[in-house]
């Protein structure tokens, strides 16, 4: 059975200004604490938290959507890559996100579920109040 997350979040900024903070590697730095480098086009990399997530991105619409491989430092030799589906929206001048992340390792499920809260959600909305 394929194990997958899903997760729907309200941040205080239109899609477009989070789709632009998590494809820039400069501002997704700023999220998440750790360096990164986004290339927000189809066949580039992705790597956060200082190389400990990597990933390849697979199909991006411009302010709307980024489909990326996603790997963490802590999986298993033979565990596959997972797929990471990002869904921007704006509802009442804020964002929404709406994410699907795909084969999900078991021996990481919930430590990855918690962390999507804990090292990007709240982090994301700390960095808008910021601005």
């Amino acid at each position: 059975m394929r194990n997958f997350i899903t997760q729907s979040v309200t941040l205080p900024a239109p899609a477009d200004i989070l789709y632009k903070m998590y494809v820039n590697s400069e501002l997704h730095a700023a999220i998440t604490g750790g360096q990164a480098e986004v290339h927000a086009e189809p066949g580039g990399n992705f790597t956060a938290f200082d190389g400990t997530l990597t990933g390849t991105i697979l199909h991006v619409v411009k302010s709307k959507l980024i489909v990326q491989t996603w790997r963490s430092a802590s999986f298993k030799e033979n565990d596959p890559d997972t797929t990471l589906i990002l869904n921007f929206s704006t509802i009442g001048g804020k964002g929404r996100i709406d994410m699907v992340h795909l084969d999900v390792p078991a021996h990481g499920y919930n430590r990855i579920k918690d962390g999507w809260h804990t090292f990007y959600w709240q982090p994301w909305r700390d960095c808008i109040g910021k601005s």
